[in-house]
């Protein structure tokens, strides 16, 4: 526990002093919901705007989470990669599951705190949710699917992508990109067909559909995230994402070069 409280505490104290990761972690999200709140409710009505409020909200929280997991880990990996700790921590008697457990845990700290921020901010200006009870709390395992497929992409873009920059932009680059054909910025019915099918598969965004579904309404989603075989594909590639990052992060990231 020592040594994953050390890699968490070091993490965090990293993550807090870089502005970038702040930025798209925090702002980004934030500024977005501001815009939506007042840009995409336009001509719906009255009564239905605070849940489309409440929508893009969830929308901007699991964009958050994203940003965390893709840009912020890797970037994590590649600081101490530059500065030369992650060589240091590889020849000294760290086992490599103790390090990445306690980056991952600061950046899901640092990425529940903005999530938090963008659904406060999102209620300040009008959202509203039906969800409640059970509802919240499927959703919170919506969320906790978000985090594994986010931080599994994250793991594999810190241990391919060996500079520090190119660590961050390719994380905010996939994030930003997924977002945009997914369904995170565009309502899932205005996008073509191939991209719907994407949507779907697609972990993250199949999991925003059903936060947006159990805590919004099933009238805010244009199809039924909760069928058993939605949720089995979502809940094996978000899982499937984070084996395949640990795994190369653990047998390429983890060694001496």
């Amino acid at each position: 526990m020592r040594q994953i409280s050390a890699a968490y505490n070091k993490a965090v104290k990293e993550l807090l002093r870089e502005k970038a990761a702040l930025f798209w972690t925090i702002a980004w999200p934030i500024i977005w919901v501001i815009i939506g709140s007042f840009s995409f409710t336009g001509g719906a009505p009255q009564e239905v705007i605070p849940y489309i409020k409440g929508s893009i909200a969830i929308s901007m929280m699991v964009f958050a989470l994203m940003i965390a997991g893709m840009s912020n880990l890797p970037a994590s990996i590649a600081g101490d990669r530059a500065n030369g700790l992650l060589s240091k921590l590889i020849s000294m008697p760290i086992k490599p599951y103790k390090d990445f457990i306690g980056r991952i845990s600061a950046v899901t700290t640092l990425s529940l705190l903005a999530a938090a921020l963008v659904i406060v901010i999102g209620i300040a200006l009008g959202a509203r949710f039906t969800g409640a009870g059970v509802e919240i709390l499927q959703a919170i395992g919506f969320i906790f699917l978000v985090i594994c497929a986010s931080a599994g992409v994250g793991l594999i873009a810190g241990t391919l992508i060996k500079n520090l920059q190119g660590a961050i932009m390719t994380g905010v680059g996939f994030a930003v990109v997924t977002s945009a054909i997914s369904g995170l910025y565009a309502p899932y019915e205005v996008l073509p067909v191939p991209l719907q099918i994407f949507s779907r598969v697609y972990p993250i965004s199949s999991a925003q559909a059903s936060i947006v579904y159990l805590l919004s309404g099933p009238d805010m989603v244009a199809y039924n995230p909760l069928t058993s075989g939605q949720i089995t594909l979502t809940i094996a590639l978000s899982f499937a994402l984070l084996v395949v990052g640990t795994v190369l992060y653990t047998r390429l990231g983890w060694k001496l070069e």
